[in-house]
């Protein structure tokens, strides 16, 4: 490598291949990721010089890293399936509903606390995948459930999955990469600390930003869907529900956010949902018009699909079949485990692979270390770990005991006799999750080994810059010190891209802390606004727009649904970059 605008070149050049292929092109994403990582491999091989033995290293590295996501989701399907087949979502879906016939009211509920719970349990584009359907057969055009059911849960992408896009997506590639883990060391952290206080600040830019969502929501359905005359007065009128709303979801959820990444979505739905429904129940907030769309036979072509809303109102059943108390109960088992599991320190270290020595006797749940000729295993109960892969400096593990994979399926096998589930309802769920899961594997498992293999691109030779650090670099150079302003767009474009906020962390989270290193601007608050572009992304992005349009009938529309979340994209990085700017040069300025 020669000149420095060809080391650029070659190293944005995968990056390149999946904005044209997957978005010119609008190729799927299993189709588009092998070749991105072929073309990683080739710049690797030829261009940084990486032996053979460090691309499959760095390759397996990534594969290890998609397992884990893998079975966070897998796990998480079972659940939202098994809560489906049950009848218990029919439940939680009737509480919220039954509340208010008021469509402004509705979408606070459903689009903003029920999708915000559902992202925070699933993640993964789930909560417009389910709460599209239902806004519809509460009789909400098509294309205006799609577009309420994308924004309403932006807040709480960061911490989807109960906290995957900040654990494994920030933790786990900052601890991969030497340097940087050398950097966060070096200031008295470890990669999971620094991962904390990557959450906190991704928190706070969500809270200031994002306090309005519900209002915002709210406007974009009664000014493009409330016929000829456009106005935003019937937002207005739910300003101060929406305004409350969003202040009661922020509160536990920020307070969250400082001790796990793991709870700050379903926490802030739950306790604020559970505030705010009370708060209507006993007469408050509830507005003084009544709002309604206008008649259906009035509504455009492109506001409806192949499936009609009278066709659709099934969803909503006309009696409980399982009480609300028993349909929350894996949930809050699923929060107290995490609690648990993370908070009480012997337990969490424990469940990471330590010995500890209660009442004297060392228990561990790793067995020995084997080392052989393709690197050292270190097996255990539940996972394992492969360090020095292939004679290299690189490893990478799998700790399932710890994962959050493990409480969500035990939540779900919990709620089989709480339910009382028939055998073939739990095949059903557990079949539904498997086919469900096919769609992403190809595409995670070949866009991780991507990332990684970029990521490690100059770990086989001393003083050479990996292609995200290249890539970094230059960026920070060209755009200089308004880089704060740009960190949450560049994560919103690899969500966009990828559509995956925890992808986008993966393969834009280093890069992000080392162009904030170059820029000489504090990389916790740098990081936290990927984050948070990660999560603003899915607005845009292909994958959720496809899914969600395909449940209420509308596929076809995708384009109409990217111009309109836009408004809401624009709003909220530019929010967020102007924080970032303040905090980095102002406020903040002496963060790590």
């Amino acid at each position: 490598m020669t000149s420095p605008a060809f080391e650029v070149f070659f190293a944005a050049l995968p990056l390149f291949v999946v904005g044209v292929l997957l978005v010119g092109l609008l190729w799927p994403a299993a189709r588009v990721m092998p070749i991105a990582w072929l073309v990683a491999c080739a710049v690797g091989f030829f261009v940084w010089g990486m032996p053979p033995a460090w691309l499959l290293a760095a390759t397996i590295e990534g594969v290890i890293t998609a397992v884990q996501i893998l079975f966070i989701v897998f796990a998480a399907l079972v659940l939202l399936y098994t809560m489906l087949r049950s009848g218990a979502f029919d439940t939680l879906n009737r509480n919220f509903a039954e509340i208010s016939e008021d469509r402004r009211v509705q979408v606070v509920l459903v689009a903003f606390f029920l999708a915000t719970f559902i992202e925070g349990a699933a993640g993964f584009g789930t909560p417009a995948a389910v709460v599209a359907p239902l806004l519809l057969g509460l009789g909400f055009p098509a294309l205006a459930a799609v577009v309420v059911a994308l924004i309403g849960h932006v807040i709480a992408v960061t911490y989807g999955a109960v906290g995957t896009p900040i654990l494994v997506g920030i933790g786990e590639p900052m601890s991969s990469v030497s340097g940087i883990r050398t950097a966060i060391e070096a200031n008295g952290m470890t990669t999971t600390e620094f991962a904390v206080e990557v959450a906190t600040w991704a928190a706070t830019y969500h809270v200031l930003v994002g306090v309005v969502m519900p209002l915002f929501a709210v406007g974009m359905v009664v000014y493009f869907f409330g016929g000829e005359e456009r106005s935003l007065q019937p937002a207005w009128e739910v300003a101060p529900l929406c305004l409350v709303s969003g202040v009661a979801f922020a509160i536990p959820y920020w307070l969250a956010a400082r001790v796990s990444a793991a709870f700050p979505a379903l926490l802030g739905s739950m306790l604020g949902g559970a505030v705010v429904i009370a708060a209507l129940r006993a007469g408050y907030f509830e507005p003084e018009t009544h709002w309604e769309f206008p008649p259906e036979s009035e509504w455009p072509d492109h506001w409806v699909g192949t499936i009609r809303p009278a066709d659709a109102r099934g969803v909503i059943p006309n009696e409980y079949t399982i009480s609300p108390l028993r349909a929350w109960t894996p949930y809050v088992l699923l929060i107290l485990s995490l609690v648990i599991t993370r908070s009480v320190a012997p337990i969490s270290r424990f469940l990471q692979g330590e010995t500890i020595r209660p009442l004297g006797t060392e228990i561990s749940l790793r067995f020995g270390t084997i080392t052989t000729e393709v690197g050292a295993f270190t097996l255990g109960l539940f996972g394992f770990e492969w360090t020095s892969i292939l004679g290299t400096e690189i490893g990478n593990g799998v700790g399932v005991a710890y994962l959050p994979g493990t409480w969500l399926l035990v939540s779900a096998v919990v709620a089989i006799p709480l339910f009382e589930m028939s055998r073939g309802q739990v095949a059903e769920a557990w079949r539904e999750a498997c086919l469900n899961l096919r769609s992403p594997l190809v595409a995670l498992v070949f866009v991780l080994a991507m990332a990684h293999v970029m990521l490690q691109s100059g770990a086989h030779a001393v003083g050479l810059d990996s292609m995200i650090v290249v890539l970094a670099t230059a960026t920070a150079d060209a755009v200089g010190p308004a880089y704060p302003f740009v960190a949450a767009l560049i994560g919103a474009l690899g969500a966009a891209l990828m559509g995956s906020n925890t992808v986008s962390n993966i393969t834009f989270g280093t890069f992000q802390f080392v162009a904030a290193e170059s820029v000489g601007v504090p990389r916790t608050l740098i990081v936290g606004a990927q984050a948070v572009g990660g999560a603003i992304g899915n607005l845009v992005a292909i994958h959720n727009v496809v899914a969600a349009l395909a449940t209420v009938g509308l596929v076809g529309q995708e384009g109409r649904v990217m111009r309109l979340n836009l408004l809401p994209l624009l709003y909220y990085s530019a929010g967020v970059g102007l924080l970032a700017m303040l905090f980095s040069y102002v406020l903040f300025a002496g963060l790590f």
